[in-house]
């Protein structure tokens, strides 16, 4: 059984920090793809952030600079560190994993920032 347990999400004002914790479970998590996407409403949901099996980070434009994507694999968890938040990031961050077999999802946070 799969499994992918985020927590972290909450209430902050703009300028302040969060850090996103997704623990999985199911999955030899060392060989996948690691990311956090989040959907604010009404608009799709947008890829955040990305953390290879090899360890290489990418980030969408809007966070590049701000938020840190990491991870740890003894403990077999994802991490997005969150920092100078805006009011534009409020949305529902979710945890993926990935590799060219599967692809799994995480429940969702909730992040909002309030201005």
């Amino acid at each position: 059984q799969v499994q992918l347990v985020e927590s972290g999400g909450g209430l902050v004002q703009a300028g302040g920090s969060l850090r996103l914790s997704c623990a999985a479970s199911g999955i030899i998590f060392r060989f996948a793809d690691m990311g956090w996407y989040r959907q604010a409403p009404g608009k799709q949901r947008e890829l955040v952030a990305v953390i290879t099996s090899g360890g290489k980070a990418n980030y969408v434009d809007s966070v590049n600079g701000r938020f840190t994507i990491s991870r740890d694999n003894a403990k077999n968890t994802v991490y997005l560190q969150m920092n100078s938040l805006k009011p534009e990031d409020t949305a529902v961050y979710y945890c993926n994993a990935g590799s060219w077999r599967y692809n799994y999802w995480g429940q969702g946070t909730q992040v909002t920032v309030s201005s």
